[in-house]
């Protein structure tokens, strides 16, 4: 069997290291140092091209010996509507890590996210805006911060992931779906719904493409929001997450305006939540997830805030 850790290099002493490990592909892999608070990092991404497998080996190699675990292009749960909902497959993925701990970014999502919306609006001005919420459900945080802050938001995550002509237009609709829904959608393969692997790479018409032409913003998953575009982005704007230099040009080539990450870059791209929310776990020193009131404190200790790039 090849060695899962070939090529493989741990942090120096003194370092704490973070790694994601992610079912997306290996295009994306990046290695970033950063210090915090006086605590220097290593922040590492590694794509497995949707091979659970050497997912799983990577949990295994790794376990014990890196101080964090970031779980990428899956969910070990999400929260939506103050309820947390469990995928036991992805729970199986990550059973090997016994002693280092695993974050899929869920509670920084539902924290960081939620506070980035309030922070933008004075730059955006959400009662003005149309947005296009690609998926909802798997960001929670963002989807009740946008309707409290009044914007007119199409949730798409009957459009997107089921293929229906369905838009949900108020969160209490969303909520209902969720309620629905996601006891079902945690019991199958998230490759099901989610693109991972190869398909992050490639763009799919479906019967959601045309509610881009709607919207002012198009805001949640990088891999969903490129997965479903149309050619012609001129002048929307992109609120995400994760983006790299490759993402940069994709949105510049299709006219894409402004581009908003809930976070700032760190060394050559914006890293995805599971990774910040590991990095924060680690820096805590604690085995297990912190509390929303703990992530939060976090982000206003390093001082992180939305990001704003002029394409």
């Amino acid at each position: 069997m090849t060695d899962p850790l070939s090529g493989w290099q741990p942090a120096p002493a003194g370092y704490k290291h973070v790694v994601s490990v992610s079912l997306g592909s290996s295009k994306r892999n990046a290695r970033e140092e950063i210090t915090l608070l006086g605590q220097p990092f290593i922040l590492e991404r590694i794509g497995t091209d949707a091979d659970a497998k050497k997912a799983a080996s990577l949990f295994q190699a790794l376990d014990g010996r890196i101080d964090a675990f970031g779980l990428g292009g899956a969910d070990l749960y999400v929260i939506a509507d103050g309820r947390r909902y469990l995928f036991g497959n992805v729970q199986k993925l990550v059973a090997h890590a016994k002693v280092t701990p695993v974050l899929d970014g869920s509670g920084l999502k539902n924290t960081l996210e939620r506070d980035a919306i309030a922070q933008l609006d004075p730059v955006l001005g959400w009662r003005a805006r149309k947005v296009l919420m690609v998926s909802a459900v798997d960001r929670f945080g963002m989807a009740e911060a946008l309707a409290q802050h009044g914007a007119d938001v199409v949730y798409g995550d009957i459009v997107f992931g089921l293929n229906l002509d369905i838009p949900l237009r108020s969160i209490s609709a969303l909520r209902r779906v969720a309620k629905l829904v996601l006891p079902v959608i945690t019991k199958l393969p998230q490759d099901w719904f989610y693109p991972t692997g190869a398909k992050q790479e490639t763009s799919v018409a479906g019967k959601g493409t045309r509610y881009y032409a709607w919207a002012d913003v198009i805001a949640g998953d990088t891999h969903y929001a490129k997965r479903y575009a149309p050619g012609d982005l001129k002048g929307k704007t992109i609120l995400t997450q994760t983006i790299t230099g490759a993402d940069r040009t994709w949105m510049k080539e299709r006219g894409v305006a402004r581009l908003i990450t809930t976070t700032p870059r760190i060394g050559s791209r914006n890293f995805a939540t599971n990774v910040l929310e590991a990095m924060f776990v680690a820096l805590s020193g604690k085995k297990a997830a912190l509390s929303e009131a703990e992530y939060l404190k976090y982000i206003r200790e390093v001082g992180f805030r939305p990001e704003i790039n002029e394409l």
